[in-house]
């Protein structure tokens, strides 16, 4: 951990819907008071992990910066559109997934909204939602508040990899690149290995996999929004 100056004042940060750890410990080495949660254990065991549904309460504790990692979004982004209507809205789709009903899949969109908008809704100056640019449908139940995603990609912090993250910001600047990689031809093998994320086989961990933060991200996320939130906190204190 950095040594600290004598005037840090840490902030509270919640990392919402996170199981990894990754942004939680990338906020906590630069000394801040950090806290994540999700309906299922930290994979790192740790004991600053709050295994609760995020609408319950734990928006309210008076955190300065939350960023919501991996809020349920495969009924909300564009490429789940088609399991969710036909032409027009709300119309019943042609196909559907295997074993599953177009209740259930509208649930999913249900449960999905309601995560996303109470965390953009909390009481929090400073929120970073994790999610890819939306349907149409999703789009119509968001706050007219929210804005059009930040779209970044992990090569832009050193990771030699494909996978566009969105990120709804509320008083929050967008990323800036920190090791920006040089993106290899089209079609090459290299470029297939940089797609690694999108050509990973079916499987019962595919989506936890997909969904998992990049370290050198998370880290230039830690360094920028919390440096900001602090020169924001301490611009109004003088």
């Amino acid at each position: 951990m950095q040594q600290l100056e004598l005037d840090f004042q840490p902030l509270r940060i919640l990392i919402g819907c996170e199981t990894s750890g990754i942004a939680r410990r990338a906020f906590a080495e630069l000394g801040h008071d950090v806290w994540s949660c999700d309906i299922m254990p930290a994979e790192d065991g740790s004991n600053r992990h709050i295994v609760c549904d995020i609408r319950k309460g734990i928006l309210h504790d008076g955190w300065d910066l939350l960023a919501v990692m991996h809020p349920p979004c495969t009924r909300l982004c564009r490429s789940g559109r088609r399991w969710m209507s036909g032409p027009g809205k709300w119309t019943e789709p042609k196909q559907l997934p295997q074993g599953r009903t177009w209740q259930s899949m509208k649930d999913e969109f249900e449960e999905g909204v309601s995560i996303f908008e109470a965390c953009w809704n909390a009481p929090i100056d400073r929120v970073a939602a994790e999610n890819p640019e939306m349907n149409d449908l999703a789009a119509d139940r968001m706050p007219e508040d929210l804005p059009k995603p930040q779209i970044v990609q992990p090569f832009w912090f050193g990771h030699s990899e494909y996978k566009g993250t969105g990120w709804y910001l509320r008083n929050l600047p967008d990323l800036e690149p920190t090791e920006m990689l040089i993106e290899p031809e089209r079609g090459s093998d290299e470029w297939r290995a940089w797609n690694r994320v999108h050509r990973m086989p079916p499987g019962p961990e595919r989506a936890r996999l997909k969904s998992r933060s990049f370290p050198k991200m998370m880290a230039a996320a830690a360094h920028q929004w919390a440096g900001y939130a602090m020169q924001n906190i301490q611009k109004r204190a003088a």
